[in-house]
């Protein structure tokens, strides 16, 4: 299966890209697992700059989420809330018809962040009719170097967390296609 892991933070030094990366990383024999944290790049949404031709940053996220059999969230929390930037995205896609029967999972880098996440599911289920809130990752990888997350999350027990909850996304996946 083919996933996109979407994070929501636009710092380059992001624990939750750093988090998908990783796990692209781990699973690459079972699963393609492609990580777009080009979230800064997206201008400001605007229905006046909606139609055919969409801004070129846009478009690339529109396309890589229509050519994959589902998404994977990861977002940090500002302010108790979802980050601009990730907002500002799925503004950009709520009128487009990529996302609407996408399957969509979240995952999380802190132990923190849960009013956010309500958010998120809250937002995820307006625009998806395939969100599954009930499968979700966590991890609590926050103030480790980068580095030190992929070595964290390579450890046995947490690489096979990983594993299965990618298993368990590509049943659902294609359990709902029957």
């Amino acid at each position: 299966m083919n996933f996109l892991a979407i994070s929501g933070s636009a710092r380059a030094a992001s624990t939750n890209t750093a988090m998908l990366n990783a796990v692209s990383n781990i699973t690459a024999d079972d699963h393609i697992v492609t990580v777009f944290s080009n979230i800064a790049d997206l201008p400001v949404f605007s229905p006046d700059a909606e139609g055919d031709a969409l801004p070129a940053p846009v478009e690339q996220l529109a396309r890589l989420i229509r050519e994959s059999d589902g998404l994977i969230v990861a977002s940090p929390e500002y302010v108790r809330a979802i980050p601009g930037g990730l907002k500002n995205a799925i503004d950009w896609l709520v009128s487009r018809d990529e996302i609407i029967a996408k399957p969509i999972v979240l995952m999380h880098a802190s132990h923190r962040g849960d009013d956010m996440l309500a958010q998120l599911r809250l937002v995820l289920a307006t625009v998806s009719d395939r969100f599954m809130p009930d499968l979700f990752l966590r991890f609590s990888l926050m103030n480790l170097p980068s580095g030190d997350i992929e070595d964290t999350l390579q450890n046995p027990p947490h690489a096979q967390q990983i594993k299965d909850f990618l298993k368990d996304f590509e049943a659902r996946c294609m359990s709902d296609l029957a």
